[in-house]
């Protein structure tokens, strides 16, 4: 995080123009469409805005700790660590691991279909489902969610299904995400603004986070019980092209380095407001996640100043909450946008698994206070 100069006691105007940048942040991509389809440049604009904002009043100190933000920024998207002397990110994730299937996408059906032949629907579900969950947290969020809308795209069984399935599978996906910063920008957000180790998120939540995608994968394994694998079960249908993949890194960089600058903008409200709350109360009001994208409330809430307990807590409930309406998560937006699923249609299954989820994380996370830290 670059240099910052945060009082101790709130600026008023600070907080209110950054007050306003979060409104718009949270409404603007519901009710105005051009917002929401260009939602990478959107964010960009609002970080200049909140980064602007702290310049002005002090906080951002020098015009060399602005522009070292900036830099950093621009770095994050492509450095989350190394192999080497060779920078590893997100953006890089995504371009490599989405050629991959380009390349080798019949040779990948081949090999799904012959394994349900060989497994069964609902074992070969649970198995796949889990293993995306997991590897999710590595080869990126979007990639996992394109592999996962294409599969489902190419199964040839009820929609009412397919959309459970679907639903289940997103769950797992975005849950598994955030154990490692090349995962998702939420994980990559919540790293950088730590200034935290690469390992550091699978050390405070990899015990939590397993069980989840456990639970989301049985979910999906149950919802294609009874199906029995045939002929023409799995259609070869793939649609990308290498400039649909290219496309699709440069919009994750510039959302990532996006969120970035909104991250450091955010940081004194972190300070003044988010870190004198409980983490029981950082918990029920991250459900909100629900309808804003998880990453958006780790770049306005995640800080320095929070306790591990505050950030657990928070995090597990993005995590879960992000899952229950298309605009919460990643992997929701991809799937709904490649099966057409609507919002109901989501809302019907997401909502009640959710909640279930969110119920049992809360006795276990805040009523009985399990908290284990894994060291790695």
């Amino acid at each position: 995080m670059a240099e910052l100069f945060i009082p101790d006691e709130p600026i008023l105007g600070v907080t209110v123009i950054l007050s306003a940048i979060l409104i718009l942040v949270l409404v603007l991509p519901f009710k105005v469409r051009i917002v929401e389809e260009n939602l990478e440049v959107f964010f960009f604009i609002m970080g200049l805005g909140g980064v602007i904002t702290i310049f002005y009043y002090g906080i951002l100190p020098s015009t060399e700790s602005l522009l070292n933000l900036f830099v950093k920024a621009l770095k994050t998207p492509l450095a989350i660590t190394h192999l080497g002397p060779v920078p590893i990110g997100i953006v890089q994730a995504v371009v490599f691991f989405g050629l991959i299937f380009y390349f080798f996408h019949r040779q990948i059906y081949s090999l799904l279909a012959a394994a349900m032949g060989r497994l069964g629907i609902p074992v070969f579900a649970f198995i796949f489902t889990f293993v995306l969950g997991l590897i999710s947290s590595v080869i990126s969020v979007i990639v996992t969610a394109v592999i996962l809308a294409e599969i489902a795209a190419a199964l040839n069984i009820s929609r009412e299904r397919k959309v459970k399935y679907v639903v289940y599978a997103s769950f797992a996906v975005g849950i598994g995400a955030a154990l490692t910063p090349l995962g998702e920008p939420l994980s990559t957000i919540a790293i950088s603004k730590l200034n935290a180790h690469f390992t550091y998120l699978i050390d405070i939540l990899g015990v939590y986070v397993v069980p989840g995608i456990a639970v989301s994968a049985a979910a999906a394994a149950l919802s294609l019980r009874g199906e029995v694998y045939r002929e023409g079960l799995v259609k070869f249908v793939y649609e990308e092209t290498i400039n649909d993949i290219l496309l699709r890194g440069f919009r994750v960089f510039l959302f990532v380095a996006a969120l970035e600058l909104l991250g450091a903008s955010f940081t004194p409200m972190v300070k003044w407001y988010f870190a004198q709350l409980p983490p029981w109360a950082l918990y029920w009001i991250n459900t909100i996640s629900a309808v804003v994208d998880n990453a958006t409330l780790t770049a306005a809430e995640i800080g320095p100043f929070l306790t591990e307990e505050q950030i657990r807590s928070a995090l597990m409930s993005l995590l879960i909450s992000g899952g229950m309406l298309i605009p919460g998560n990643i992997p929701n937006i991809v799937a709904a946008g490649r099966l057409r699923i609507t919002m109901s249609e989501w809302a019907r299954v997401g909502v009640p698994f959710g909640i279930v989820l969110l119920m049992a994380y809360f006795i276990v996370i805040e009523v009985l206070g399990i908290h284990i830290t894994l060291s790695l």
